[in-house]
């Protein structure tokens, strides 16, 4: 494919637009100066001063340079209805390609300019860019996905979850494949379960036209977390390409099920009431504005699941997110066993602080927690932690995933059937939410949010399926 020539955004006047993307373009655009990118807004809004919009952007991330320089001043905005065919044909016959429509929409907006555009002659070199979630529930996830695929091919087809340019993530992939010291570790012989949390200190931040129809396992699961998950516990890729890594995350997430079959073991789900957060009172959730309490939605999420697969099968994976919380905590961790035999001077195993290896998801830091010490030293066994942090700071993630599609590059997007797959997942714990079995739990705002009443152990390894027979 040629140089990319036009990002056209729909969806331009947005939160996600003005916040994230086109502050990632900036980024991106300072780092890569050679690149020359005109961006087009476009929205039902008129009158939109885009041009404005894109320079606070790029000034919010002290964007410079000539590639940036162009991107400013070629940004236009075009007023256009993507529901309405005839609209949206005008648009697109103003645009020099190659080209990438960005749908910065509501997946049910997005899904209604696909169906417009199926009635028009699309150019051949034509990308799109999904951003998450791809639909509400399954069967708008295949629906969508059937809709792209009569449009485009899979390789010309971005479906976003910027989780998975993280440059933490990212840090935990090159750790795990660039060192034989931890891959080989990376199983369910030496790892006793892991965890991926990212909490938040933020309660609602008049998001709830947003949020109170979505909730926790919605937002943060179903997309962010649950690939984020994928990508740690894939199989070792042959070459990291857009053919192998979204098939090996799809992998994970075919294999992936709730702990035990059994969400009112496995889940946990609780909504924030009034407290105090970094010297400020927040008001219960239910007290926002625009929340609708009989809505029932969760602001915190955990759930554990199992990957039941020859490498992780038995082996607890525990995902977390919860807004309003205090001391929040934004890691991937991983917990290894205990050693199997230890000297009656170390005690029991059971004594021994296991060994975690951790990402920081906000700050790039890596640390080794691990045991010092023996039977001879008088100060007794003792746990250290090694840390190291990357010197210097990565793309940031919506850097990383504009450079994936202004690349023409979906190894880092998300497959049309592992969106699917978290749809599948995550529709299992709502279906327990309707039924009863997980009860919505309070928490204090500033507090560290409802835990589990029984927690899941890392010491049954047997399978699903082992389970399922006894």
């Amino acid at each position: 494919m040629d140089a990319m020539k036009n990002l056209v955004i729909l969806g331009a006047s947005s939160d996600l637009a003005s916040r994230l993307l086109l502050p990632g373009l900036g980024s991106l655009l300072t780092v890569a100066p050679e690149r020359r990118i005109s961006v087009i807004g476009s929205s039902q809004t008129p009158d939109v001063d885009f041009q404005q919009v894109v320079t606070d952007a790029f000034d919010s991330v002290d964007a410079r340079g000539p590639a940036v320089s162009y991107a400013r001043e070629s940004s236009s905005f075009i007023q256009c209805d993507v529901t309405d065919g005839e609209s949206l044909g005008d648009l697109l016959s103003t645009i020099d390609t190659p080209a990438c429509l960005y749908f910065a929409l509501p997946p049910r907006i997005t899904m209604q300019a696909l169906d417009a555009m199926s009635a028009l002659n699309l150019p051949e070199d034509l990308l799109l860019a999904l951003e998450k979630p791809i639909g509400f529930d399954l069967d708008s996830a295949e629906e969508i996905n059937a809709a792209v695929a009569r449009l485009v091919p899979e390789e010309q087809t971005f479906r976003v979850d910027h989780f998975l340019n993280l440059p933490a993530v990212l840090d935990f992939m090159g750790l795990r494949f660039a060192n034989q010291v931890v891959e080989p570790l990376l199983n369910r012989e030496n790892v006793e379960s892991i965890e991926i949390v990212f909490d938040e200190s933020l309660g609602l931040e008049g998001r709830a036209a947003y949020y109170d129809g979505t909730g926790a396992f919605r937002d943060m699961m179903q997309s962010h977390l649950l690939q984020a998950m994928a990508l740690v516990m894939m199989d070792p890729p042959s070459v990291f390409d857009h053919v192998e890594l979204p098939a090996l995350t799809a992998h994970v997430l075919r294999s992936t099920r709730i702990w035990d079959d059994d969400p009112a073991t496995a889940v946990v789900r609780g909504r924030y009431t009034a407290g105090e957060l970094d010297g400020r009172s927040l008001p219960a959730y239910t007290a926002e504005e625009g929340v609708d309490p009989a809505n029932e939605t969760e602001t915190f999420g955990q759930v554990t699941l199992e990957v039941d697969t020859w490498r992780w099968s038995g082996v607890p994976v525990t995902l977390r997110s919860g807004k309003a919380i205090g001391s929040p905590r934004r890691e991937i961790a991983v917990i290894f066993r205990r050693p199997p035999h230890t000297y009656s001077r170390f005690g029991e195993p059971s004594d021994l602080a296991p060994n975690i290896l951790r990402i920081s998801l906000d700050d790039e830091c890596f640390g080794l927690d691990i045991n010092l010490g023996g039977p001879s030293d008088q100060r007794g066994l003792a746990t250290a932690t090694a840390r190291a942090e990357v010197e210097e700071p990565g793309l940031e993630s919506y850097g990383g995933v504009l450079r994936g599609i202004l690349d023409g590059d979906p190894t880092f997007s998300v497959r049309g059937d592992a969106a699917e797959e978290g749809w599948r997942i995550v529709e299992d714990i709502l279906d327990a939410f309707d039924s009863g079995a997980v009860p919505l739990r309070d928490y204090r705002a500033g507090g560290a949010g409802p835990t589990a009443e029984k927690e899941p152990t890392g010491h049954n390894t047997a399978s699903t399926s082992e389970r399922r027979q006894r």
